[in-house]
């Protein structure tokens, strides 16, 4: 298979099956201005092959030793790293401090159990919120969905928030992050690839076939039907973001019509001020309330005196951030 740097899990899952071995590092804790934060991950083969990181650089090397040794002798094991302001510089760290990593090989006695795993990618895969709790004394491990979270661990869901919890580490496996725009105008053409950098898996909607095709948007993934039938197909849930650029009422209300009626954790819609105002009488007409009008963004993007289609793409990009990490 290939591997991806998102895809860490299904990686080391993929290389126990082919015989390959394979051992999870993960970052459990780390001072504030390093590099990868807690949940941070790399999977090591039996024979030194690597993919993902949890570091700028500094402590891969001995991971990578650890994990082996962890593979041939079947047990878990739990590192600490301290690294001193003069050496931290020179591997492209802010500072000095101390880091955490758990590796976990996969399968043997104080392993995760294979199966465990496969649960884990299973969830993934089907973009289940799912918790990997794992006592750091004992090595029992379980998966908890989101459905089982209580308050503490759903505020840990919300913020991406992987970390320790007393004798436990708990790693936050949300459903990847999706964008879908409506509108194959030039302000799509500088965001899905802004979006895609920023974790995002982009999707456009423009039935209009001349605005949405692969010459103005060569490789990204277009929908060439009408908003109504295309949000029906996706179906926006609460890592999914929405963002209107046609400001044309027959091809944008249906698609905000269908955000609102979802859990998205984000809604911008393009337009002036006068054009917002419209496009809030047609939605109260149609029997929205206050409250769900509320969660419209419009019109969209922070203020930031952006002008060029580039610029308004980075305004919306940075609107979603500001929403997904601060609600």
């Amino acid at each position: 298979m290939t591997a991806r740097h998102d895809q860490i899990p299904e990686t080391a899952l993929a290389w126990a099956r082919e015989g390959r071995g394979a051992a999870l590092a993960t970052v459990v804790e780390t001072w504030g201005s390093a590099p990868r934060q807690a949940g941070s991950q790399l999977v090591v083969s039996a024979a030194g092959e690597m993919m993902g990181s949890v570091s700028g650089g500094c402590v891969e090397g001995a991971v990578v030793l650890e994990a082996e040794a962890a593979i041939a002798e079947g047990q878990s094991r739990l590192l600490t790293f301290g690294v001193s302001d003069e050496n931290a510089f020179a591997v492209g760290l802010a500072c000095g401090g101390t880091i955490r990593v758990l590796v976990e090989p996969v399968g043997g006695a104080g392993g995760i159990p294979e199966a465990l795993l496969a649960d884990l990618v299973a969830a993934r895969a089907a973009r289940r919120a799912c918790a990997y709790q794992v006592d750091l004394q004992s090595w029992q491990r379980r998966l908890i969905g989101g459905g089982e979270a209580n308050d503490d661990l759903r505020a840990r869901f919300r913020a991406d928030r992987s970390g320790p919890e007393g004798e436990h580490f708990i790693a936050i496996h949300n459903p990847g992050l999706r964008l879908i725009v409506v509108g194959a105008v030039h302000i799509a053409q500088a965001l899905l690839p802004m979006a895609r950098l920023a974790g995002y898996d982009p999707v456009l909607i423009d039935p209009r076939e001349a605005f949405g095709s692969d010459l103005r948007f060569p490789g990204e993934e277009i929908l060439n039907d009408w908003p109504d039938e295309a949000m029906a197909e996706l179906q926006p849930d609460a890592r999914t973001a929405v963002v209107t650029l046609t400001h044309d009422a027959k091809l944008d209300d249906p698609a905000i019509l269908a955000a609102l009626g979802s859990d998205c954790f984000y809604l911008g819609c393009l337009g002036s001020t006068r054009t917002h105002a419209k496009r809030l009488e047609r939605l109260t007409a149609a029997g929205i309330s206050a409250a769900q009008l509320a969660r419209i963004h419009a019109p969209v993007g922070l203020n930031i005196g952006a002008k060029s289609p580039a610029e308004i793409a980075v305004s919306v990009l940075a609107q979603m951030t500001e929403v997904l990490r601060k609600g």
